[in-house]
């Protein structure tokens, strides 16, 4: 059985924050994940764009052991926790992004005395996932013709958190689907104010916290997934990951 990491493409000298990314799987696998898959390979641009976004900070990608989540055992989740006390004495705040069933893992783990704020990206959050009393700024974003998880689902557990007093911002990307492919410069603009956000705190326009849905406006008329999976291949072979813990 393989040990979960972090995989860092950023380690400034001296740098006491970390942008940690974790990428989506499957409901049940035991099968170990691996760096060429597409749910890793989806979250490379982000970690360019969190590099630009927060350059003193440290940049890094979440290994998980295994491809899935897997029932009671929330693996995810505990590799995401065993991780954030691994890192305690060379971090003072940990910034989490996750996408589908990473963004279930940040969820889950974004009570950690570590972290300074939670981005779920197409996040799946079941019925009856439990409440979590998140750190930070939080925010949620989903695109409305996702079918592999529910917008309705991610709208509802925002809804539990306003309800017990945690402010939370809920945004729509009409006609997006659940890789983030086309409308791949929004995602990117939500990354990077988030993260600005997370590190610099202000005012954001795109994360209003009050108790509605903010649709995230259209940068490009156009399908913007060519361009999106050439992105992905082109920063996997320039990004260079420097270290691993």
């Amino acid at each position: 059985m393989s040990a979960p990491g972090i995989d860092l493409v950023a380690a400034p000298a001296g740098a006491r924050d970390l942008v940690l990314l974790a990428h989506g799987g499957m409901e049940n696998s035991t099968a170990a994940t691996s760096s060429w898959k597409a749910p890793i390979l989806r979250m490379w641009p982000f970690a360019a764009v969190a590099r630009k976004a927060a350059p003193g900070a440290a940049v890094g990608l979440m290994r998980f052991r295994y491809r899935g989540w897997n029932g009671q055992s929330a693996d995810p989740a505990a590799d995401l926790r065993t991780m954030l006390d691994r890192v305690s004495s060379r971090f003072d705040r940990v910034v989490l992004i996750g996408h589908s069933m990473g963004g279930r893992a940040v969820v889950a783990a974004g009570n950690h005395p570590l972290v300074a704020g939670v981005l779920g990206l197409a996040p799946w959050l079941p019925t009856g996932e439990p409440l979590v009393h998140l750190r930070g700024p939080v925010a949620f974003a989903h695109g409305t013709a996702d079918r592999i998880t529910s917008p309705a689902a991610t709208a509802s557990y925002a809804t539990r958190l306003r309800a017990a007093g945690i402010p939370v911002a809920l945004l729509t990307l009409d006609g997006e689907k659940h890789a983030m492919l086309h409308r791949a410069p929004d995602w990117n603009t939500i990354v990077r104010r988030f993260v600005t956000h997370a590190l610099t705190p202000g005012e954001c326009p795109l994360l209003t916290t009050t108790a509605r849905t903010d649709r995230v406006p259209r940068s490009n008329p156009g399908d913007a997934a060519p361009t999106a999976i050439a992105d992905i291949a082109r920063t996997r072979l320039t990004l260079r990951v420097v270290a691993s813990l």
